[in-house]
């Protein structure tokens, strides 16, 4: 992969902050681009899954018929970054992953455990720094909603921690956060992630 030639990534267009990682990715050194089809997710090496409720973007996943073709992609290997609502569809195991027949889906692109809505309702919401293996120096993270990850696999490692509370995890090619980094002027978190779409290609 040489520099003239920019990663493919997508960001899953069907329900919340679409534009805000759009934008990450471009200063971050990709191409970026929506995706609402199952051509569109051929198209890309990566996906982002961004912030919004996790339960519609299941509900639209099934409507849109994306669901088998996203986990495919997943198992095959594609790499994948979820924040917020992302964090949870990627998961393995959903806790309180809402009413019947509306519940969040996990997708399986890392074996974790998050439980939804973790940190409490929309007034809860905060932002602080947090210590982010990787980065050089903290993460300003903004959490609206958030998730956390109650269990995680033997191959996944724990990125930061918000308190006691595990809020951005990696395994292999596929990364995570409970927080909104799109929502702050610090495109490293894109950036880490372009590097590792960049290196797979």
């Amino acid at each position: 992969m040489t520099q003239s030639t920019p990663v493919r990534v997508g960001v899953l267009a069907l329900q919340g902050d679409t534009r805000e990682h759009l934008a990450a990715l471009r200063e971050a050194g990709a191409e970026a681009s929506t995706v609402r089809r199952a051509s569109e997710l051929d198209a890309v090496d990566a996906l982002i899954i961004p912030g919004g409720e996790s339960t519609t973007m299941s509900h639209l996943l099934r409507e849109f018929e994306l669901l088998e073709p996203l986990r495919t992609r997943l198992a095959d290997g594609m790499p994948a970054y979820g924040s917020c609502a992302g964090m949870i569809l990627l998961a393995t195991e959903i806790l309180d992953a809402g009413a019947e027949g509306r519940e969040a889906v996990p997708l399986g692109g890392i074996d974790m455990t998050v439980r939804r809505n973790a940190f409490g309702r929309q007034v809860d919401s905060f932002e602080g720094d947090i210590d982010f293996d990787g980065l050089d120096g903290p993460a300003h993270a903004v959490f609206i909603r958030a998730p956390w990850v109650e269990r995680v696999g033997p191959d996944v490692q724990v990125l930061a921690r918000a308190g006691e509370h595990i809020v951005a995890v990696r395994q292999g090619q596929v990364l995570a956060t409970a927080f909104h980094p799109e929502m702050t002027g610090d495109r490293r978190v894109h950036k880490l992630f372009v590097d590792v779409v960049a290196r797979r290609a």
